[in-house]
């Protein structure tokens, strides 16, 4: 990895993504770990998680982790997700963060020497070319290990550095867990959809 222990980096970290490449690969992020491991290696001088949440009267699972990370480090921006029922009858929901990594990564970009973004989402693909012209590196971090592979490949040419979340895995693993074959069920987490 290319980290220079004086630059100026910003963490962007699409949640929904990040779980579902992580789960897929069989372990759980500890957030914690993963802002020192990335502390260790530059200057960190903001770390953003981005999650739509459910908001229903019942408990959500997501809550405590955006609890604790709001108090630990972490910018969490969060919106309303909503839920609807497909034409199939199942149960979906929905709650893009695109649009507010966006903007955060735009903003902060004049002040960063890196960006680092966890997500393989091929829509921002643009915000990286944008933000590399404004002079910042940009690292993906995501997988191709899962089936199918969590980064599009217009974002992993686009970024300057493809970091493969399973070879940094062990620096913030909380506990491993059977690598799935399919997305978490939803009692598990509800992963926001763009539909």
């Amino acid at each position: 990895m290319l980290f220079l222990p004086n630059d100026r980096t910003a963490l962007f970290i699409d949640g929904a993504n990040l779980y579902s490449a992580s789960r897929n690969l069989g372990f759980d992020v500890d957030y914690r770990n993963m802002l020192e491991f990335f502390r260790a290696k530059t200057n960190v001088i903001r770390a953003y998680y981005y999650s739509a949440i459910l908001e229903t009267e019942e408990y959500s699972p997501l809550k405590p982790l955006t609890d604790w990370l709001a108090y630990n480090g972490y910018a969490l921006i969060t919106k309303p997700a909503r839920e609807f029922t497909d034409a199939a009858g199942r149960r979906r929901v929905k709650g893009n963060m695109d649009v507010e990594l966006a903007v955060d990564m735009m903003e902060l970009a004049p002040k960063l020497d890196h960006a680092v973004l966890f997500s393989g989402d091929s829509d921002f693909r643009r915000l990286v070319e944008a933000v590399q012209r404004m002079g910042v590196r940009v690292s993906v971090i995501s997988t191709v290990r899962s089936s199918p592979p969590m980064v599009g490949d217009e974002l992993r040419r686009q970024a300057d550095h493809f970091i493969e979340l399973a070879d940094i895995a062990t620096g913030f693993t909380r506990r491993q867990t059977e690598p799935r074959a399919r997305p978490a069920r939803s009692s598990d987490y509800v992963e926001p959809t763009d539909a």
